[in-house]
């Protein structure tokens, strides 16, 4: 069987397909090289001394990991002169990185989280990189963090590298879902599945049941019915799968199905969610829909929502088509009595 390097599947979209121009191409490039080098970081572990707190705290207050930190740090400095790259804007970071102006008219915009799932770090469970990239739409040769604010069904290509008992690559440009796995030998990244497709019913669910007592009622009421099993409403037997990272749970979504969720709850009833809408949520609900399935905030399509600050949150429900339907008509039914 011939091996298709991500490069090489790059061209084939670029030429054949007319699917991205030579600009993106050459940034989605760049972010890989990047992953592998955290990936080799991460691989490193107590060996390298990257674990542990650095005793310091991001923007949202969260204390940072060192690995947080050498993470942010290499994705920034790989994009400083690769790539017509205009801004980046990271997670970790309170307002956008400005690329020097190597390219005045730079086209495209870069956010991303460094390292997913911080908590695992030092259990030495799956973590990840999350990333989207965005067209910068303004004319003019300044950025701000407005150019940035744009609904999730603008990026122009959007993955994860999850870094598990494999380094895995996954990517799409708005043509279906691909999956590289990282030949540590060679250094290179091997296309090792195409056209991914996440099946539109599942017995699996992802979502951190010791919150249950803080959710509202429409989540309540779909879990329940899940536990249920056979004699439920339901009528089958559901499997809870939880591993406290986004990128490790959404790529067991990719591989074989499932729904995750990660909503509201009512410790703090101001904040829409916990998730970020730009970081996490709408690259994950790009990659969702475009395997087949759907990605919706229990009310509306994520890709749809209009960020209005650069670190929004958002509530999650993404995954195997039929479940997030379900969730998100429970949601509807709930805001109808409301209204009633």
């Amino acid at each position: 069987m011939k091996r298709i390097s991500l490069t090489q599947y790059l061209v084939e979209q670029q030429r054949e397909h007319g699917h991205i121009p030579a600009q993106l191409r050459l940034l989605i490039e760049i972010v890989a090289r990047a992953c592998k080098r955290i990936a080799i970081a991460v691989n490193k572990g107590a060996l390298g001394e990257v674990l542990g707190s650095a005793d310091t705290e991001n923007v949202q207050g969260e204390v940072q990991k060192k690995l947080d930190v050498i993470s942010n740090e290499v994705l920034i400095e790989a994009n400083e002169w690769g790539g017509h790259l205009a801004a980046m804007a990271s997670e970790e970071m309170d307002t956008i990185h400005v690329v020097p102006n190597r390219y005045p008219q730079g086209e495209y915009l870069l956010l991303f989280d460094p390292l997913d799932g911080s908590s695992n770090i030092d259990v030495n469970v799956s973590i990840g990189t999350i990333f989207s990239v965005l067209r910068k739409v303004t004319n003019t040769r300044g950025v701000s963090e407005e150019d940035f604010l744009q609904p999730g069904k603008q990026q122009a290509a959007a993955g994860y590298c999850v870094y598990g008992p494999q380094t895995m690559l996954v990517l799409t440009v708005g043509e279906g879902v691909a999956m590289f796995t990282l030949d540590r030998e060679t250094g290179s990244w091997v296309l090792t599945e195409n056209e991914v497709t996440i099946p539109a019913d599942t017995k699996e669910f992802a979502i951190n049941m010791s919150n249950m007592r803080h959710w509202a009622p429409p989540v309540r009421q779909y879990i329940d019915d899940c536990l249920a099993g056979k004699e439920g409403p339901r009528g089958k037997d559901f499997n809870m799968r939880w591993v406290a990272s986004m990128v490790a749970d959404v790529h067991r979504i990719l591989s074989r199905g499932g729904v995750f969720l990660y909503p509201w709850d009512k410790r703090e009833p101001d904040k829409p969610g916990k998730l970020r809408l730009m970081y996490e949520a709408n690259p994950m609900a790009f990659l969702i829909e475009q395997a087949g399935g759907q990605a919706t905030n229990g009310r509306q399509r994520i890709l749809d929502i209009v960020p209005t600050k650069l670190h929004e949150r958002v509530s999650v429900v993404l995954g195997s088509k039929n479940e997030v339907q379900r969730v998100t008509e429970l949601h509807q039914a709930a805001a109808d009595a409301t209204r009633a």
